[in-house]
């Protein structure tokens, strides 16, 4: 089951969103890490290469350290998700999006705050490691929208940008209804009228009553305008318009294999992969 939140905006309109749990995440940060790793290492060497360039008294120890550590760890998400709209590398790989409560988007000091309780607190949490680790998930576990720490003090939560679709299947041809459909004359139903009945068809469960039976009479009656003759009496409108897709379908089907028979006969070979290429 999908947990689907409702914000309400500054405009005092609703919108529907699905909070970011802990495991996509901690697939994000993954992400994000692997990136920190590599923009550290290049920044560690150009600190080299300055280090060796400048007079020894002007470098304090750790210097360099405690720059990249800042750098990376703070600067790195902050400048990703306020150039991006809330999005780092590692949440554009999951679908996700910071965004602020009420589901504007974040700026600059919404990032940075996030970023800089990631790094006193939550990761790598400089501040009592370990068991800030363990408060933090616990937040986000206990959160009903799935906030850590740095977003419940910068007033953000992390979404998924992509919604899941379920699959939508069209049913094939009514029993009894073969034998009329086969020789009916669907020439007038287009492509246009035929892709809103599949749709219909499709996604016929996911409508609420009376909208579902205003739109199904609808197409009912504008599809049987167009076929001839008329199907068997007593044949439901749904059973109706399942049975003139299923027809339509089958007789693509056929016309594409005798198209595809004919260009084999005038073309041979045509549309094979050469003899040396298969192997």
């Amino acid at each position: 089951m999908l947990t689907v939140r409702v914000l309400t905006t500054a405009e005092a309109v609703e919108i529907d969103v699905r909070p970011a749990r802990l495991g996509s995440r901690a697939i994000a940060l993954m992400f994000d890490i692997m990136v920190q790793a590599v923009l550290a290492g290049m920044l560690m060497i150009i600190w080299l290469v300055v280090s060796e360039l400048l007079p020894e008294r002007l470098l304090l120890p750790e210097t360099g350290r405690w720059i990249i550590i800042a750098i990376v760890a703070v600067g790195y998400p902050t400048f990703a998700e306020t150039i991006s709209n809330g999005r780092s590398l590692g949440k554009a790989t999951m679908g996700l999006r910071v965004i602020r409560e009420d589901g504007g988007p974040i700026r600059a000091r919404h990032a940075f705050t996030r970023a800089l309780i990631g790094l006193s607190i939550e990761w790598p949490g400089l501040l009592l490691p370990y068991v800030t680790w363990v408060g933090s998930i616990s937040t986000m576990i206990a959160s009903r929208r799935g906030r850590r720490l740095g977003d419940l003090a910068a007033g953000t939560l992390v979404v998924h940008e992509r919604r899941p679709v379920a699959w939508n299947i069209v049913p094939g041809m009514p029993a009894g209804l073969s034998e009329w459909s086969s020789t009916a004359d669907l020439s007038a139903v287009d492509d246009p009228l035929a892709e809103a009945v599949r749709q219909f068809a499709a996604r016929s469960h996911q409508f609420a009553e009376p909208h579902r039976s205003i739109l199904g009479e609808s197409l009912f009656t504008e599809v049987r305008a167009k076929v001839s003759p008329d199907p068997p009496a007593g044949t439901p409108p749904w059973l109706f318009l399942v049975a003139v897709l299923a027809e339509r379908r089958r007789r693509t089907a056929v016309q594409l294999a005798a198209t595809r028979a004919v260009t084999q006969r005038v073309l041979p070979g045509f549309g094979q992969l050469p003899t040396n290429s298969r192997r």
